[in-house]
Protein backbone atom coordinates (compact mmCIF):
# COMPACT_ATOMS: atom_id res chain seq x y z
CA UNK A 1 0.00 0.00 0.00
CA UNK A 2 1.35 3.42 -0.92
CA UNK A 3 1.68 5.81 2.02
CA UNK A 4 0.98 9.53 1.72
CA UNK A 5 3.40 11.45 3.95
CA UNK A 6 3.00 15.16 4.74
CA UNK A 7 5.67 17.13 6.64
CA UNK A 8 3.74 20.15 7.93
CA UNK A 9 6.68 22.32 9.07
CA UNK A 10 9.80 21.22 7.19
CA UNK A 11 11.45 24.63 7.73
CA UNK A 12 11.87 23.79 11.43
CA UNK A 13 14.47 21.14 10.62
CA UNK A 14 17.69 22.29 8.94
CA UNK A 15 18.97 18.86 7.98
CA UNK A 16 19.04 16.66 4.92
CA UNK A 17 16.48 13.88 5.14
CA UNK A 18 16.69 10.53 3.44
CA UNK A 19 13.43 9.37 1.94
CA UNK A 20 11.67 6.39 3.55
CA UNK A 21 12.34 2.99 2.03
CA UNK A 22 8.75 2.12 1.19
CA UNK A 23 6.31 3.09 -1.54
CA UNK A 24 5.11 6.59 -0.76
CA UNK A 25 4.20 10.08 -1.83
CA UNK A 26 6.20 12.73 0.00
CA UNK A 27 4.86 16.27 0.51
CA UNK A 28 6.74 18.83 2.54
CA UNK A 29 5.54 22.30 3.44
CA UNK A 30 7.82 24.92 5.02
CA UNK A 31 5.11 25.91 7.52
CA UNK A 32 1.39 25.27 7.84
CA UNK A 33 -0.97 27.71 9.58
CA UNK A 34 -3.21 25.95 12.13
CA UNK A 35 -6.34 26.65 10.11
CA UNK A 36 -4.89 24.84 7.09
CA UNK A 37 -3.64 21.67 8.82
CA UNK A 38 -6.79 19.60 8.27
CA UNK A 39 -6.87 20.46 4.58
CA UNK A 40 -3.20 19.59 4.09
CA UNK A 41 -3.70 16.23 5.82
CA UNK A 42 -6.92 15.25 4.04
CA UNK A 43 -5.06 12.59 1.99
CA UNK A 44 -2.29 11.83 4.45
CA UNK A 45 -1.73 8.48 6.13
CA UNK A 46 1.37 9.82 7.92
CA UNK A 47 1.77 13.36 9.27
CA UNK A 48 5.09 14.80 10.39
CA UNK A 49 5.02 17.85 12.68
CA UNK A 50 7.51 19.57 14.91
CA UNK A 51 5.43 22.33 16.52
CA UNK A 52 2.40 22.57 14.21
CA UNK A 53 -0.75 21.80 16.27
CA UNK A 54 -2.50 18.52 15.55
CA UNK A 55 -5.81 19.11 17.30
CA UNK A 56 -8.78 16.87 18.04
CA UNK A 57 -10.66 18.50 15.17
CA UNK A 58 -7.81 17.61 12.79
CA UNK A 59 -7.66 14.01 14.03
CA UNK A 60 -11.41 13.55 13.71
CA UNK A 61 -11.58 15.02 10.21
CA UNK A 62 -8.55 13.25 8.69
CA UNK A 63 -9.89 9.70 8.33
CA UNK A 64 -6.89 8.31 6.44
CA UNK A 65 -4.40 9.38 9.11
CA UNK A 66 -2.61 6.46 10.79
CA UNK A 67 0.53 8.01 12.28
CA UNK A 68 1.63 11.37 13.67
CA UNK A 69 5.42 11.40 13.69
CA UNK A 70 6.52 14.25 15.93
CA UNK A 71 9.87 15.70 14.87
CA UNK A 72 10.73 16.56 18.48
CA UNK A 73 10.69 15.02 21.95
CA UNK A 74 7.80 17.06 23.33
CA UNK A 75 4.36 16.09 22.03
CA UNK A 76 2.27 18.87 23.60
CA UNK A 77 1.34 20.08 20.08
CA UNK A 78 -0.64 16.85 19.51
CA UNK A 79 -3.97 15.93 21.09
CA UNK A 80 -2.79 12.60 22.43
CA UNK A 81 -6.15 11.53 23.82
CA UNK A 82 -7.88 12.15 20.49
CA UNK A 83 -5.20 10.06 18.73
CA UNK A 84 -5.69 7.25 21.24
CA UNK A 85 -9.47 7.32 20.77
CA UNK A 86 -9.21 7.27 16.96
CA UNK A 87 -6.47 4.65 16.82
CA UNK A 88 -3.86 7.04 15.42
CA UNK A 89 -0.31 6.15 16.46
CA UNK A 90 2.06 8.84 17.73
CA UNK A 91 5.84 8.59 17.93
CA UNK A 92 8.50 11.07 19.00
CA UNK A 93 12.25 11.63 18.92
CA UNK A 94 14.42 10.59 21.85
CA UNK A 95 18.01 11.08 22.90
CA UNK A 96 19.10 13.30 19.99
CA UNK A 97 19.65 16.37 22.20
CA UNK A 98 21.53 14.68 25.06
CA UNK A 99 24.72 16.58 24.14
CA UNK A 100 23.57 19.81 22.55
CA UNK A 101 21.09 20.94 25.23
CA UNK A 102 23.44 20.23 28.17
CA UNK A 103 26.15 22.23 26.39
CA UNK A 104 23.71 25.13 26.02
CA UNK A 105 22.85 24.87 29.72
CA UNK A 106 26.51 25.17 30.65
CA UNK A 107 27.08 28.02 28.22
CA UNK A 108 24.42 29.93 30.14
CA UNK A 109 25.64 28.82 33.57
CA UNK A 110 29.20 29.91 32.86
CA UNK A 111 28.10 33.24 31.37
CA UNK A 112 25.89 34.01 34.37
CA UNK A 113 28.17 32.73 37.13
CA UNK A 114 31.15 34.57 35.70
CA UNK A 115 29.14 37.70 34.78
CA UNK A 116 30.16 37.56 31.13
CA UNK A 117 27.69 40.19 29.87
CA UNK A 118 28.59 42.66 32.63
CA UNK A 119 32.32 42.28 31.93
CA UNK A 120 31.74 42.74 28.21
CA UNK A 121 29.78 45.92 28.90
CA UNK A 122 32.52 47.24 31.20
CA UNK A 123 35.16 46.81 28.51
CA UNK A 124 32.94 48.46 25.89
CA UNK A 125 32.33 51.37 28.26
CA UNK A 126 36.08 51.92 28.67
CA UNK A 127 36.37 50.87 32.32
CA UNK A 128 39.40 48.63 31.71
CA UNK A 129 41.12 51.26 29.63
CA UNK A 130 40.83 53.73 32.50
CA UNK A 131 41.75 51.29 35.30
CA UNK A 132 44.57 51.94 37.77
CA UNK A 133 45.73 48.31 37.71
CA UNK A 134 45.94 45.33 35.38
CA UNK A 135 42.41 44.00 36.10
CA UNK A 136 38.98 45.12 37.24
CA UNK A 137 36.92 44.03 40.23
CA UNK A 138 33.64 45.58 39.08
CA UNK A 139 31.60 42.38 38.96
CA UNK A 140 31.46 39.22 41.04
CA UNK A 141 32.79 35.94 39.62
CA UNK A 142 31.81 32.56 41.01
CA UNK A 143 33.22 29.13 40.17
CA UNK A 144 30.96 26.22 39.27
CA UNK A 145 33.37 23.84 41.00
CA UNK A 146 32.17 23.06 44.50
CA UNK A 147 28.69 24.49 43.92
CA UNK A 148 25.41 22.55 43.92
CA UNK A 149 23.27 21.93 40.84
CA UNK A 150 19.62 20.97 41.21
CA UNK A 151 18.08 18.99 38.35
CA UNK A 152 14.32 19.10 37.86
CA UNK A 153 13.73 16.33 35.33
CA UNK A 154 16.10 13.41 34.95
CA UNK A 155 15.68 11.98 31.47
CA UNK A 156 18.40 11.79 28.83
CA UNK A 157 19.02 15.55 28.81
CA UNK A 158 19.02 15.79 32.60
CA UNK A 159 21.55 12.98 32.74
CA UNK A 160 23.64 14.80 30.13
CA UNK A 161 23.67 17.92 32.29
CA UNK A 162 24.65 15.79 35.27
CA UNK A 163 27.65 14.37 33.37
CA UNK A 164 28.97 17.86 32.64
CA UNK A 165 28.25 19.05 36.18
CA UNK A 166 30.27 16.25 37.72
CA UNK A 167 33.12 16.98 35.31
CA UNK A 168 33.08 20.56 36.65
CA UNK A 169 33.30 19.25 40.22
CA UNK A 170 29.73 20.14 41.17
CA UNK A 171 27.42 18.38 43.60
CA UNK A 172 24.21 17.26 41.86
CA UNK A 173 20.78 16.97 43.47
CA UNK A 174 17.98 15.25 41.54
CA UNK A 175 14.55 16.58 42.45
CA UNK A 176 11.67 14.27 43.26
CA UNK A 177 8.30 15.20 41.76
CA UNK A 178 6.77 18.29 43.30
CA UNK A 179 4.42 17.34 46.12
CA UNK A 180 5.53 13.68 46.20
CA UNK A 181 5.01 11.92 49.52
CA UNK A 182 7.51 9.16 48.74
CA UNK A 183 11.10 9.96 47.81
CA UNK A 184 12.83 7.53 45.45
CA UNK A 185 16.36 6.35 46.15
CA UNK A 186 18.87 8.84 44.74
CA UNK A 187 16.32 11.67 44.66
CA UNK A 188 15.87 14.69 46.94
CA UNK A 189 12.57 16.35 47.92
CA UNK A 190 11.59 19.05 45.43
CA UNK A 191 11.53 21.93 47.92
CA UNK A 192 14.85 20.88 49.42
CA UNK A 193 16.49 20.97 45.98
CA UNK A 194 15.21 24.51 45.43
CA UNK A 195 16.49 25.69 48.80
CA UNK A 196 19.93 24.02 48.60
CA UNK A 197 20.90 24.46 44.95
CA UNK A 198 23.16 27.23 43.67
CA UNK A 199 21.94 26.48 40.15
CA UNK A 200 18.66 24.89 39.08
CA UNK A 201 18.14 23.44 35.60
CA UNK A 202 14.71 22.43 34.29
CA UNK A 203 14.23 19.40 32.02
CA UNK A 204 10.57 18.44 32.19
CA UNK A 205 7.86 18.31 29.50
CA UNK A 206 5.01 20.81 29.56
CA UNK A 207 1.92 19.11 30.98
CA UNK A 208 -0.92 20.24 33.21
CA UNK A 209 1.16 18.96 36.12
CA UNK A 210 4.27 20.95 35.21
CA UNK A 211 2.62 24.16 33.99
CA UNK A 212 3.89 27.00 36.22
CA UNK A 213 5.92 24.46 38.17
CA UNK A 214 8.17 27.34 39.22
CA UNK A 215 6.33 30.40 40.51
CA UNK A 216 6.48 32.95 43.33
CA UNK A 217 6.39 30.25 46.02
CA UNK A 218 9.32 28.40 44.47
CA UNK A 219 11.39 31.57 43.94
CA UNK A 220 10.91 32.36 47.62
CA UNK A 221 12.51 29.02 48.49
CA UNK A 222 15.62 29.63 46.41
CA UNK A 223 18.85 31.19 47.56
CA UNK A 224 19.25 34.84 46.64
CA UNK A 225 22.45 33.75 44.89
CA UNK A 226 20.67 31.05 42.84
CA UNK A 227 20.56 30.89 39.04
CA UNK A 228 17.66 29.28 37.16
CA UNK A 229 18.11 27.72 33.71
CA UNK A 230 15.16 26.69 31.54
CA UNK A 231 15.80 24.86 28.28
CA UNK A 232 12.60 22.79 28.62
CA UNK A 233 9.34 24.63 27.87
CA UNK A 234 8.38 28.22 28.61
CA UNK A 235 5.13 27.38 30.39
CA UNK A 236 7.00 25.47 33.10
CA UNK A 237 7.87 28.83 34.73
CA UNK A 238 5.50 31.63 35.70
CA UNK A 239 7.11 34.36 33.61
CA UNK A 240 5.66 37.29 35.59
CA UNK A 241 7.02 35.76 38.80
CA UNK A 242 10.42 35.35 37.14
CA UNK A 243 10.52 38.99 36.08
CA UNK A 244 9.72 40.03 39.65
CA UNK A 245 12.34 37.66 41.09
CA UNK A 246 15.04 39.08 38.80
CA UNK A 247 14.13 42.74 39.23
CA UNK A 248 13.98 42.47 43.03
CA UNK A 249 17.13 40.31 43.14
CA UNK A 250 15.14 37.52 44.78
CA UNK A 251 17.45 35.29 42.69
CA UNK A 252 20.79 36.15 41.13
CA UNK A 253 20.06 35.33 37.52
CA UNK A 254 18.34 33.21 34.91
CA UNK A 255 19.01 31.78 31.47
CA UNK A 256 16.04 30.86 29.26
CA UNK A 257 15.87 29.28 25.82
CA UNK A 258 12.07 29.08 25.78
CA UNK A 259 9.01 31.28 26.24
CA UNK A 260 5.38 30.44 26.97
CA UNK A 261 4.34 31.47 23.43
CA UNK A 262 6.73 31.01 20.51
CA UNK A 263 7.39 33.03 18.49
CA UNK A 264 6.43 35.85 20.90
CA UNK A 265 4.60 38.02 18.36
CA UNK A 266 2.46 39.72 21.00
CA UNK A 267 5.48 40.42 23.17
CA UNK A 268 6.55 38.88 26.45
CA UNK A 269 7.78 40.48 29.71
CA UNK A 270 11.05 38.57 29.43
CA UNK A 271 11.83 40.25 26.11
CA UNK A 272 11.97 43.60 27.88
CA UNK A 273 14.51 42.47 30.48
CA UNK A 274 17.75 44.16 29.52
CA UNK A 275 20.07 43.32 32.39
CA UNK A 276 23.27 41.27 32.61
CA UNK A 277 21.80 38.67 34.96
CA UNK A 278 19.31 37.43 32.37
CA UNK A 279 20.04 35.55 29.15
CA UNK A 280 17.42 34.71 26.52
CA UNK A 281 18.02 32.63 23.40
CA UNK A 282 15.32 31.84 20.78
CA UNK A 283 14.65 28.12 21.41
CA UNK A 284 17.92 27.01 19.81
CA UNK A 285 19.49 24.80 22.50
CA UNK A 286 18.37 21.68 20.60
CA UNK A 287 19.49 22.79 17.16
CA UNK A 288 23.18 22.02 16.68
CA UNK A 289 23.88 20.62 13.22
CA UNK A 290 24.92 17.32 14.77
CA UNK A 291 21.72 17.05 16.78
CA UNK A 292 19.50 17.88 13.82
CA UNK A 293 21.15 15.16 11.73
CA UNK A 294 20.42 12.66 14.48
CA UNK A 295 16.85 13.92 14.74
CA UNK A 296 16.28 13.57 11.00
CA UNK A 297 17.65 10.04 10.89
CA UNK A 298 15.56 8.98 13.88
CA UNK A 299 12.42 10.56 12.40
CA UNK A 300 12.67 8.41 9.27
CA UNK A 301 13.62 5.35 11.34
CA UNK A 302 10.41 5.83 13.37
CA UNK A 303 8.25 6.09 10.26
CA UNK A 304 9.84 3.08 8.58
CA UNK A 305 9.39 1.02 11.75
CA UNK A 306 5.70 1.93 11.88
CA UNK A 307 5.13 0.88 8.27
CA UNK A 308 6.87 -2.44 9.00
CA UNK A 309 4.47 -2.97 11.90
CA UNK A 310 7.08 -2.39 14.60
CA UNK A 311 6.64 -0.32 17.77
CA UNK A 312 9.43 2.26 18.04
CA UNK A 313 9.49 5.45 20.16
CA UNK A 314 5.73 5.28 20.46
CA UNK A 315 3.76 7.65 22.66
CA UNK A 316 0.45 6.16 21.44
Amino acid sequence: MKEYVVFLDRATLIADLRFPQFDHTWVELPDTPPEEVANELRRASIAIANKTPITRAVIESCHKLKLVAVAATGVNNVDIEACRERGVAVCNIRGYADNTVPEHVFMMLLALRRNLLAWRASVHQGAWQQADRFCLFNHEINDLAGSTLGLVGYGGIGKGVERLARAFGMEVLIAEHKGATTIRSGYTPFDEVLSRADQISLHVPLTETTRNLIGSREFALMKKTAVLINTARGGVVDEAALVSALKTRRIAGAGFDVLSTEPPRAGNPLLDLDQPNFLLTPHVAWSSREAMRQLGDQLIDNIEAFVRGEVRNRVV
